[in-house]
């Protein structure tokens, strides 16, 4: 899953390095339309974590054919639901635009590639709960394999559809959106062809199926899809803090979003594989596998982002000269990055308790520290940075934030686990402070 990560996400900060080649305007509506996309994505990941958990709860009870009807109704659902989210943000486009600060030139700009990244949004996100169903059945392997080839076709069509080749003159902004319509189209293809010589789908008893997992999928996807909504929103009031410090600086904060995705692949990796091994030691009641799980999981959230972030930071300036050829730019992303990149270890561990909440049994908590991480620590922290020190103070706090989330998350982590009914045969586990009771759709937790 990590390669795999890091090829999608790696090819998305190609895809903005190839943008900015274009010029500073064309980053800049881009990195705009960044908190409308990341809100399909949120959605589709909440939907994606209540199916993988849903799955391998059933499956880890010895329930397989609930499991086979569980498979095709979320798969069916879930690419409805985006769909009709697209359209949504296809018609409210202009006004939403205005409102974070984007001009009238960079609006149309924005028209001419908004269409096409909303079809490759939905695209992404029916292969997405594709991966979701394989993660949940234990096989990471294909989701991770798909996503190379996916980024590999997208990498590879990216600059012949942006800049064109020959005589044939590319389609600029819109070519990258073209570009991963097409790699997405891919990989549904495969995806589509593997799942039809799996016995995972029933179509058996829907409705019955549907009344009875109704509620409990939405007491996990709801909270999951509003932790999972919460950062888009943050992102746009982000978006609009950096607008006030020019152009410049919202291209440099559009590739310092892509940055930071790549930086975080392995956590987004251990998100997407540990949940539903977590879901079956859940099903099975095995807390002694659960505290095992977490305590390696954390150890290797940490080692790996310090690391990183400290080696990142260091080289900042040569990693802002390869993804921009704007020397206003490149200024301004080495500042961001030599700042950012080390706090994304703290952060790390708060996106990993959140995963781990989701399907452990306790999604409310989880949406709740998703919640504080953004509108109590950074959102504030970003805000008070900008206006004490421009640039640097808006990096200062950003990283200020991230640390505060990540503490107030390890300190959560030890609570929950630390209960009597969470610690197993007695082993000591994460923590040992006994938690405050949660109450969620299905009863005290």
């Amino acid at each position: 899953m990590a390669i795999g990560v890091l090829a999608l996400l790696g090819f998305q900060l190609v895809d903005s390095a190839f943008i900015a080649r274009l010029g500073t305007a064309p980053l800049a509506a881009q990195s705009f339309t960044f908190p409308l996309s990341f809100l399909v994505i949120g959605v589709q990941v909440g939907l994606g974590i209540a199916i993988a958990a849903m799955i391998s709860r059933t499956l880890g009870a010895g329930e397989q054919e609930r499991a086979r009807r569980l498979g095709f109704l979320v798969l069916l659902v879930g690419t409805a639901l985006i769909a009709l989210l697209a359209l949504l943000l296809w018609w409210v486009q202009e006004p939403v635009f205005a409102r974070l600060g984007a001009d009238a030139a960079t609006r149309e700009l924005i028209r001419a590639y908004w269409a096409p990244q909303l079809l490759a949004a939905w695209l992404g996100a029916a292969l997405y709960f594709g991966y979701s169903l394989f993660r949940a059945h234990g096989d990471t392997r294909l989701p991770g394999k798909l996503m190379v080839i996916t980024s590999l076709v997208n990498l590879t069509l990216d600059p012949l559809l942006i800049f064109g080749i020959g005589p044939w003159e590319g389609l600029g902004l819109p070519g990258a959106a073209w570009a991963t319509t097409l790699a997405f189209s891919c990989g549904l293809l495969v995806l589509g062809r593997r799942l039809v010589g799996t016995d995972w789908l029933s179509r058996r008893g829907l409705g019955g199926e549907l009344v009875r997992s109704a509620r409990p999928f939405a007491g996990i996807a709801g909270p999951a899809m509003i932790s999972q909504l919460m950062p888009p929103l943050a992102a746009m009031l982000a978006i609009s803090v950096v607008a006030g410090l020019g152009e410049t600086t919202v291209a440099a904060w559009g590739l310092a979003s892509r940055l930071e995705t790549v930086s975080l692949m392995v956590v987004l990796a251990m998100t997407m594989s540990l949940p539903p091994w977590l879901g079956r030691c859940y099903g099975a009641g095995d807390w002694d596998q659960i505290h095992r799980l977490m305590k390696l999981a954390l150890k290797v959230v940490m080692v790996w982002q310090l690391g990183l972030g400290v080696v990142m930071a260091g080289a900042a300036p040569w990693v802002a000269l390869a993804l921009s050829g704007n020397p206003e730019v490149r200024d301004d992303l080495a500042i961001l990055i030599r700042f950012l990149l080390p706090s994304y270890t703290l952060l790390g561990v708060c996106m990993l308790v959140v995963s781990a909440g989701n399907a452990l049994g306790w999604p409310l908590r989880a949406m709740l520290l998703s919640c504080a991480r953004l509108f109590l620590f950074y959102l504030p922290c970003l805000w008070l940075g900008a206006q004490l020190g421009s640039l640097t103070g808006l990096a200062l706090g950003a990283a200020a934030g991230n640390l505060l989330a990540g503490l107030t998350a390890w300190y959560m982590l030890r609570r929950i686990l630390g209960s009597p009914q969470r610690r197993g045969s007695g082993r000591e586990g994460v923590g040992s402070v006994r938690p405050l009771p949660e109450v969620t759709s299905n009863g005290p937790n």
